[in-house]
């Protein structure tokens, strides 16, 4: 299924000719889409089709053709003289067609056909893993494009209250309010807002592209990034691919385990083999004739009886191996989440009180442009007020972001 979705958004991605708005989730569909490796889930399936293919042929008769002349040294001689009968030549000729027909294998075909598609399933699984992984790198990116967006928005806002400042002392020093110095440091001011800018411009340009190298879609610089739902729930039942491969792993053991039981079973095979040669079955008939032999075997090889315990003990090793490579990243993947959960309820009370002090200190510049307006206070004392405000500003937007960060890097961690 996963396999079909991504190459449904990538059918979508070869159609498509921008983006209005683009959402983190479909960033991470075609992010899967566009990754090289998504070329060996089709790989994959296909080696397991041909070697499932080439053990189902286990079934069919195995036909094996030889042919060979030979002089012998010497050969058998009758101790009494027979009429007729020359004697046996030391020059024989013969050629052999030999049919092997299995009746039963012990299961060693079935055993290795549920090995073949156990091992395949591991790679699939490991290759979930791999591409689950770009998530991580889609969400810094996203939300890296995200930050700039709204610091951009309130350094245009700032731009905006630094130029009526700028206004409002010019017309001071028109009137013998202010002086010079005053209206330049304003001016300090917007040239430093406005290289902030600048820089936050060319930051979101380089996340930009490296977003878009990641999706193998340019995205243009009109897009909008649709920014998530910071009240939204999430589930921190742990639903990683990891996990998947662990099942994955265990299922393989449990193939190799059939494979040894297999191994210790007998073999029931119908044979047949038709010849022609010089001479035939009848040794004393020294003209070219044809033959046949046809009957049943068996066969047992004991010889696994004396590994079978060791190579049982090797499964159980492997078991307890992936067992303990399981509980160690359900471990850390519980304190990853409790970590988590922790910044997300410390961001949540951080921008409560952002909020609280941006009220404060807005209260406070507008105090302080009073007091300029009335002589009581300078020029550099408001800009110092109006930094703080903008500093205030500021950490709230940072925090908002790092809140949704906080709750998607806890949805990557869970996959819920």
């Amino acid at each position: 299924m996963k396999k079909y979705l991504i190459t449904f958004w990538a059918v979508v991605l070869a159609a498509g000719t921008g983006f209005g708005q683009l959402t983190i989730e479909r960033c991470y569909e075609m992010a899967e889409a566009n990754y090289p490796l998504i070329v060996q889930y089709g790989l994959i399936e296909k080696t397991r089709d041909y070697n499932l293919s080439n053990a189902s042929k286990g079934y069919l008769p195995q036909i094996q053709f030889a042919a060979q002349a030979t002089y012998q040294s010497d050969v058998t001689e009758l101790p009494v003289a027979v009429d007729g009968f020359s004697g046996i030549s030391h020059k024989q000729y013969g050629a052999t067609v030999d049919i092997n027909q299995s009746i039963w294998d012990g299961g060693a075909i079935r055993a290795q056909k549920e090995s073949i598609a156990a091992q395949s399933e591991v790679d699939m699984r490991n290759l979930d893993v791999t591409l689950y992984s770009i998530r991580d790198r889609v969400n810094q990116l996203f939300f890296g494009i995200l930050l700039n967006d709204e610091m951009i928005a309130q350094n245009d806002t700032y731009l905006s209250d630094l130029q009526r400042n700028y206004d409002q002392v010019e017309a001071y020093v028109l009137n013998g309010l202010a002086n010079q110095a005053d209206l330049e440091a304003v001016a300090v001011e917007q040239v430093q807002a406005g290289q902030n800018r600048t820089q936050l411009v060319y930051s979101r340009s380089a996340y930009l592209e490296m977003l878009s190298a990641l999706i193998g879609r340019q995205i243009e610089r009109d897009t909008e990034l649709v920014k998530p739902d910071p009240g939204q729930l999430y589930d921190t039942r742990i639903e990683r691919p990891e996990l998947w491969l662990y099942d994955a792993q265990f299922r393989s053991l449990d193939a190799q385990r059939l494979e040894i039981r297999a191994g210790l079973m007998p073999r029931f095979n119908i044979n047949l083999t038709g010849g022609y040669g010089k001479p035939g079955l009848n040794m004393f008939n020294d003209k070219f004739s044809a033959y046949y032999i046809a009957g049943v075997s068996l066969s047992w090889n004991f010889g696994r009886l004396y590994t079978r315990r060791n190579s049982l003990n090797n499964l159980e090793l492997n078991r307890g191996m992936i067992a303990a490579q399981r509980d160690a990243f359900l471990f850390n993947t519980g304190l990853d989440i409790t970590q988590n959960e922790n910044e997300v309820a410390k961001i949540r009370r951080l921008i409560e009180s952002d909020n609280d002090i941006i009220r404060l200190r807005g209260s406070v510049k507008r105090s302080a442009e009073a007091k300029v307006a009335g002589g009581t206070m300078s020029v550099l004392d408001l800009m110092k007020e109006v930094n703080a405000e903008q500093t205030a500003i500021q950490d709230k937007i940072v925090h908002e972001i790092q809140l949704l960060q906080a709750i998607y890097n806890l949805k990557y961690i869970t996959n819920n």
